[in-house]
């Protein structure tokens, strides 16, 4: 083709070179993506492709026999003689069309890539366009990233086992809807049967491509071995220090070839490899070609062709050339290198990983301390990303492909390290760009465009069109200068991407043969254009430059051994610390996705949601099972000063005084509790200690990052510890409240803690130790207002399942207790009534319960409202003066607001928003609005006319020392006035009347109780007495004044006289 191309048709600004590899290279990602979506559908891995998608035609027993003769005869097409196999097919042709047209056009669309990729080599072969990667670097790295990725697309297509079915079914179908095949469809079947040996097709391609390929491959002389070294030749050169030398730290870090000092090491010898198979004929005519072709076959046993596909270089190089003449030599240069490979690779990444941890962990902790040596060494940070993200991909793809026998080269349990190093530099490079943006505007205007302008000038021959590309590079840069301060500061952006893309055009029309301004005679200018490109992009491509050297998102595609090494991370403590690593990874994970394959993104971005919350999941657990095996052992150590553990110290005691001689000689003395803390040898190290450090470890990588965000997700690790730490706590909770329930233990006002009652079964724990002040505000320290919010709603839910079961009794004695109220002031019909009402005793039992519980809020409650006043006191005090003024007649809706906000804060509310929400979630369809609220106010009444039931219990007795009760009756005080305050907001009742109605009821019910003569039944009237006192003291709708009115104050008086006489000789 090159021969019959006129001169007029090769002027290198019609050819377009840069547009087109611009484009191409885009397109062929984007094809690469579909092709591998379609291997990977019908698969169990469902991050890029669903299970369900899979074309159910390749499947159907009724198609089988179809496909098989279709598949037999590809690509020919013969449908005459052959009605009994395609009898089936007739029948689902519309179905085939519409489902299979996505596949069928994604393979003609690789057909045009291939044809516009051949169109593009031949043009460049005409041109006989110059490449060296040190030089015109865009224009290199673009020519032999088209061709290693038009390779790899041609052997991802035949990797496809379905293929010849879904274009041979699908144009079957075409032919029986329409008449004839596809116009498409005898170029797409020859290309597929061409293409069944992809490489042993392109290598016969690529001959007439041989010398531009070998020129490309052979510039990478100069930068490959260079990258290439082992860690040993790293450390000797002190590679990425910037301590090795304190005298030259501000100095800018300076190269030759910029671009290439962070170029993928991986790429490279992708393109070595690749490029040498296709141009094979250079490895026997030049030795430098061969020199790298072997380092490369000697790095490596597998290279990546797309994602987690690879390719096996050894015995694919083999088979190719194998049946070659001439190429024995090359054959057993393959196999030694195999070995080479095999014996010394594993080993020598295994080494740079190690080095480059220790050297990453230097370059951010410098960094950290001194971030404006961001700008200076700007390069080392990209560098060490390039260096550090090719090892550990080498290892992934190795680990996944593992050849040998031992295994131990390929599993780096340290892993965790060298990728939150990476993260550390990523953070810094976000975190201080606009320093880096800084220092490389000034450096552009200041320096840049003074050394550009000097060698522009000293050029001898300079065309019109490449003197004004040239010149607007020097003005763009000089502009810089003028407005540099303001811009920075300012926060404006900066776009060089049309300075770059000019560059590009520029590499193109100097890079062609009989080129008035040839790049290869004007080598300094394109060195110092490269490092100017480099610099534009510290200025307006920080996050692009990020992806381009770090992007780690093909874990993604391994997420077996992704899972695997975050659970030897936890599992080794020295490396948990490291642990939030792996979530952090899950943020690169949608940079992989492509424009050109929309539906891949929903299940990437799904696979990188679960991923990040199983791994957070799994942190915070490990770190709550810490926090509970401290908490064993604090207790253990605890148990020690138990009394009974010093009857032995007592008894050698008395022994020793006395003189007697016990127990065996030589019996080793019992330790003393404490003794623990008494170090010897900071040597030692005790379980305890191992735990606070695994703590303190895993605490660090939880609390490393406040938040992340995934795919429009955002991420905060800390929530997840302190939803599990309340899940934990809610259970001890549980634990606690179940043992009040259950009269073991009561609520002592005075000592605003619950405290265990003497009896038969020793609880095996003291109740006091986990519920007094200094227990619940650690407690809310712990939980934080969010915890202790989920603390109250979990209270709530079991205050409202009680509600419901009370609702239920309301139900069961409606008729009886509607009579009642309306019958109070009628004795005789209230006691013959009264006989009529069932399940009285449960009823108490449930509110009292009711009590307990909200009791037990109330003490979490005031906790968290200390907490806070220690932390946020302004905060605080200005919630508590909102709530303090907020006006009587206020909108219900808003006053809940304002009470939410409160409570939340800790502060007590006259209306407790979180047992309203809670109670309204009850609302039942088949009862009407009037009907509950009619069973919300015989509620009151069925509580009020069985408090005189409470004087026959001998434990309602009343004691001054705890201020309440020991069967915690004094807790109906507040259960009655919360529930109340909660139903009737609910169903927009007057709260202060129903209490009022509840106060008449329950005054007369026990003022009849002083009438009485039986002394089982009266005997602890007055100690009943005094919970009308605490429900009005707990009130704020109640008043004094409204209790006398119904309840004679002296027998209250007497009351506590009484309660008060009756403790004093139970006291001496």
């Amino acid at each position: 083709m090159s021969a019959t191309l006129s001169r007029g048709s090769l002027q290198p600004g019609q050819q377009k070179l840069a547009e087109k590899f611009t484009i191409l290279n885009d397109r062929g990602i984007g094809m690469l993506t579909r092709v591998y979506n379609i291997k990977k559908q019908g698969q169990v891995w469902k991050a890029c492709g669903d299970p369900k998608a899979k074309p159910s035609y390749l499947i159907d027993k009724n198609l089988e026999s179809a496909v098989k003769f279709i598949v037999r005869k590809f690509p020919a097409v013969e449908t005459r003689n052959n009605n009994q196999q395609l009898a089936q097919l007739q029948k689902e042709k519309s179905e085939i069309l519409k489902n299979l047209a996505l596949y069928y056009f994604t393979f003609v669309d690789v057909m045009e890539f291939k044809d516009h990729v051949c169109e593009l080599l031949n043009t460049i072969d005409a041109c006989q366009v110059f490449f060296d990667i040190t030089v015109n670097f865009d224009l290199t790295k673009n020519y032999l990233d088209l061709v290693v990725t038009y390779t790899n697309l041609m052997m991802l297509l035949s990797r496809i086992e379905e293929r010849k079915a879904i274009i041979g079914l699908y144009n079957y179908a075409h032919e029986m809807t329409h008449g004839s095949s596809d116009r498409e469809y005898p170029r797409l079947g020859q290309m597929i049967v061409d293409y069944e040996n992809p490489l042993k097709k392109m290598m016969e391609e690529f001959v007439p491509h041989g010398k531009s390929l070998s020129d490309a491959l052979l510039s990478l002389q100069m930068v490959y071995p260079r990258r290439n070294l082992s860690a040993d030749q790293w450390r000797n050169a002190q590679l990425l220090s910037l301590i090795s030398a304190p005298s030259t730290m501000l100095n800018p870090a300076q190269s030759d070839t910029m671009p290439c000092e962070y170029l993928s090491l991986d790429a490279m010898e992708k393109w070595i490899v690749f490029g040498f198979i296709l141009c094979h004929g250079v490895l026997n005519s030049d030795q430098a070609a061969l020199s790298l072709w072997k380092l490369a076959l000697q790095s490596s046993t597998c290279l990546c062709l797309f994602r987690d596909e690879v390719f096996h270089i050894h015995k694919a190089a083999e088979d190719l050339f194998i049946n070659i003449r001439g190429y024995n030599k090359r054959v057993n240069d393959i196999k030694e290198c195999k070995e080479q490979a095999l014996s010394h690779a594993g080993l020598m990444h295994r080494e740079r990983r190690k080095f480059l941890r220790s050297a990453l962990k230097e370059l951010a902790t410098v960094l950290s301390d001194q971030p404006g040596l961001l700008g200076p060494k700007a390069l080392f940070v990209f560098m060490a990303l390039s260096f550090a993200r090719d090892e550990i991909i080498w290892l992934l793809r190795h680990a996944d492909n593992i050849q040998k026998k031992s295994t131990d080269d390929f599993i780096d349990k340290h892993i965790a390290e060298l990728i939150f190093y990476m993260e550390e530099l990523r953070a810094h490079v976000r975190k201080y760009g606009p320093v880096m943006q800084r220092y490389y505007v000034q450096y552009l205007s200041g320096f840049d465009a003074v050394v550009l302008n000097e060698l522009v000038q000293n050029l001898s021959v300079c065309p019109e069109d490449e003197s004004i590309i040239m010149s607007s590079f020097v003005n763009t840069m000089t502009s810089l200068g003028v407005k540099q301060g303001v811009t920075v500061e300012d926060g404006d952006v900066f776009d060089f991407r049309g300075m770059r893309l000019d560059w590009f055009r520029l590499q193109a029309y100097t890079s062609v043969s009989k080129a008035s301004l040839g790049i290869a005679d004007h080598r300094e200018l394109g060195k110092m254009m490269n490092t100017i490109i480099f610099h534009t992009k510290m200025v307006d491509s920080l996050v692009e430059m990020l992806v381009e050297t770090s992007d780690l998102s093909i874990f993604c595609f391994y997420s077996r051994a992704f899972e695997k090494m975050f659970q030897q991370c936890l599992e080794l403590p020295s490396q948990s610390r490291h642990s939030i690593s792996f979530p952090l990874l899950c943020t690169h994970f949608m940079s992989c996705t492509h424009e050109l394959c929309p539906e891949e993104r929903h299940h990437i971005g799904d696979r990188s949601l679960s991923l990040c919350n199983m791994f957070l999941d799994e942190m915070a657990k490990q770190a709550r099972n810490l926090i509970t095996d401290i908490c064993t052992e604090q207790c253990t150590l605890s148990d020690q000063l138990l009394p009974k553990h010093c009857a032995k110290t007592i008894s050698q005691a008395v022994n020793k005084k006395s003189k007697k001689q016990t127990g065996k000689k030589g019996e080793p003395e019992r330790e003393k509790p404490g003794v623990e803390s008494m170090r010897k040898n900071r040597l030692l190290v005790t379980n305890l200690d191992k735990l606070h450090t695994a703590l303190s470890e895993l605490c660090f990588s939880i609390n490393y990052v406040p938040n992340m965000v995934i795919w429009e997700h955002t991420f905060t690790p800390r929530e997840y510890l302190t939803s599990h730490l309340e899940i934990r706590f809610t259970k001890y909770l549980e634990t606690l409240l179940r043992q009040v329930s259950n009269g073991h233990i009561a609520y002592f006002p005075a000592m605003k803690a619950f405290v265990n009652l003497p009896t038969e079964n020793e609880l095996t724990f003291n109740a006091e130790e986990y519920s007094d002040i200094s227990e619940m505000r650690s407690l809310s320290e712990l939980l934080g207002p969010y915890g202790m919010k989920f603390l109250s709603e979990s209270l709530m839910w079991h205050i409202s399942s009680q509600v419901a079961e009370l609702k239920k009794l309301v139900v069961d004695n409606v008729e009886v207790l509607t009579q009642m109220r309306t019958s109070f002031d009628k004795p005789v019909e209230m006691a013959a009534l009264f006989k009529k009402l069932s399940s009285v005793d449960s009823v108490l039992k449930r509110m009292t319960i009711i009590g307990v519980i909200l009791s037990f809020r109330s003490l979490a409650q005031e906790a968290l409202r200390d907490v806070l006043s220690c932390h946020i006191p302004f905060l605080v005090s200005s919630v508590e003066d909102f709530k303090d003024h907020i006006p009587r007649e206020t909108d219900m809706k808003v006053a809940m607001n304002v009470y939410e906000l409160s409570s939340a804060a800790g502060l007590p509310c006259e209306i407790d928003p979180a047992l309203v929400v809670a109670l309204s979630s009850q609302k039942s369809e088949n009862i009407s609005p009037e009907e509950e609220y009619k069973i919300a106010c015989l509620l009151m009444v069925f509580v009020a006319v069985s408090m005189p039931t409470l004087a026959s219990n001998v434990m309602s007795q009343y004691s001054p020392a705890i201020e309440g009760h020991c069967n915690n009756i004094h807790c109906l005080a507040k259960a009655i006035n919360q529930i109340a305050a909660a139903l009737f907001t609910i169903h927009k009742g007057s709260i202060e009347d129903r209490l009022k109605e509840f106060l008449a009821l329950a005054s007369s019910s026990l003022l009849k109780i002083g009438q009485e003569t039986d002394k089982t039944t009266t005997r602890n009237r007055e100690s009943v007495y005094l919970l009308l006192d605490m429900i009005v003291q707990e009130s704020p709708f109640l008043t004094m004044d409204l209790l006398e009115s119904c309840f004679p104050y002296v027998l209250l008086r007497n009351a506590y006289h009484a309660v008060y006489k009756q403790s004093v000789p139970s006291s001496t």
